[in-house]
């Protein structure tokens, strides 16, 4: 049997943007160029005057540059990267917005895709109208507007102002509109550029919910996000662009954490920190091989499994040279997602010599597996922290018991019920 083609394929891609340094260079650079063609074999001299004078107003920045890489049906890809990576660039080129300079971009199926939301809406025309216009235009037929059209309405949320000229909507609400078309296409491609920070925390909790429903039904994703915990939540796999070329690309955990050391390394070369030369990957992460944790255990292993209510005992032996005149211990209890759910500052003495702290706390949480992070810092208070060192997978536990008759959620808050006839 044939195994189906991938959903999405990229090979070589490249964007190279032209930069002009005024308007007007528009008009005569290439005419100087074209000029010099003309004249370069009767004055050679003038044809090389004529392309020195256009260089210097012509300046090419090369956003992609050489991005391959293919998605089958159901994957889901993280893309992250600094500002200015090619991460937006190269998403507007999936979605067919962009046309790339080298390169082929191959799509087998209906694509969405959440990046500039509500650019393509017409003021003049009430939400409702646009919502059959975008929608005609992503691929629904009347038939299937008209069966959809009181679910998106529903999802957007905006009430009476469906049947209001766009232009009197907030910038908030045309978001929600425009994100509630694109999730109701059933997209077997959807692509995502920062659109799930659209509208208030409850909107957001909805479109996540939505996204998760999307997925569970076979749909390819590319997400970029600066939300570390969304790509490790919803992509299987993640890739690191920087300049417009791929420098790693594997896990979700292994690229955010090569991502945030790198992103580290920049924050200290600004400050003009001697850190920044020093900072190396360790075990678990990244950091100064003076400023970390040397050993941690949990129970005195590394992986527990214990039932809900469980003592739980954290070891964690800390280094930290003598010039950390604020030295501190930051552990933290992630959930499968990466999510933190709660943790500890732990001040440290001042000094060279290592440090072991003991933390016991009960395992009240649901059932699943849970991970520790870990952070040593130089704190002069919670606004003036700097990271020295950031590790995260040596420690975790499971707890086995299905709580859920006992509380909802990941982890119990004590509460006051009572109840009158």
């Amino acid at each position: 049997m044939t195994p189906p083609p991938p959903a999405l394929t990229l090979s070589g891609i490249e964007k190279k943007y032209r930069l002009w340094a005024t308007p007007a260079s528009r008009l005569w650079v290439p005419l100087f160029y074209r000029f010099s063609g003309i004249v370069e074999r009767a004055m050679p001299w003038l044809a090389r005057w004529l392309r020195k004078r256009a260089d210097l107003h012509l300046h090419y920045h090369q956003a992609l540059n050489g991005v391959s890489f293919s998605l089958q049906r159901g994957e889901a890809l993280g893309i992250v990267g600094h500002n200015g990576s090619g991460k937006s660039t190269l998403l507007q080129i999936v979605a067919g917005v962009l046309e790339p300079s080298a390169g082929t971009v191959q799509v087998n199926g209906r694509v969405a895709a959440l990046l500039e939301l509500g650019s393509g809406f017409n003021p003049e025309l009430t939400g409702r109208e646009n919502v059959r216009v975008n929608a005609a235009i992503l691929g629904l037929t009347s038939a299937q507007v008209r069966e959809r059209m009181d679910d998106i309405i529903a999802f957007a949320d905006i009430g009476d102002y469906i049947d209001e000229p766009v232009k009197t909507y907030s910038s908030g609400m045309a978001l929600r509109l425009a994100f509630a078309v694109q999730v109701h296409t059933d997209p077997d491609i959807l692509i995502v550029d920062e659109a799930l920070a659209v509208g208030d925390a409850a909107f957001q909790a909805k479109a996540m919910a939505r996204i998760d429903q999307i997925l569970s039904r076979g749909t390819t994703l590319l997400f970029v996000g600066h939300d570390l915990n969304a790509v490790k939540a919803f992509c299987h796999r993640a890739m690191l662009l920087e300049k417009g070329n791929i420098v790693l690309e594997g896990l979700p955990d292994e690229v955010i954490t090569e991502y945030l050391h790198r992103t580290h390394k920049r924050v200290l070369a600004s400050q003009q920190d001697r850190g920044s030369d020093e900072l190396i990957r360790i075990d678990g992460g990244y950091g100064l091989d003076d400023a970390r944790v040397l050993e941690a255990s949990i129970n005195e292993v590394r992986h527990v499994s214990v039932r809900h209510g469980e003592r739980l005992r954290l070891r964690f032996v800390v280094r930290r040279r003598a010039d950390i005149a604020h030295p501190g211990l930051i552990f933290d209890v992630l959930d499968g997602r990466g999510l933190q759910l709660t943790g500890r500052r732990v001040p440290l003495p001042v000094g060279a010599e290592d440090v072991t702290v003991d933390v016991g706390f009960n395992a009240l949480f649901q059932q699943g597996i849970y991970r520790l992070r870990m952070r040593v810092v130089d704190s002069l208070s919670i606004e003036q922290t700097v990271v020295l060192s950031r590790q995260e997978g040596w420690l975790s536990f499971e707890v086995v018991d299905d709580s859920r008759e006992l509380f909802t959620g990941l982890f119990p808050v004590p509460m006051e019920i009572g109840i009158k006839p």
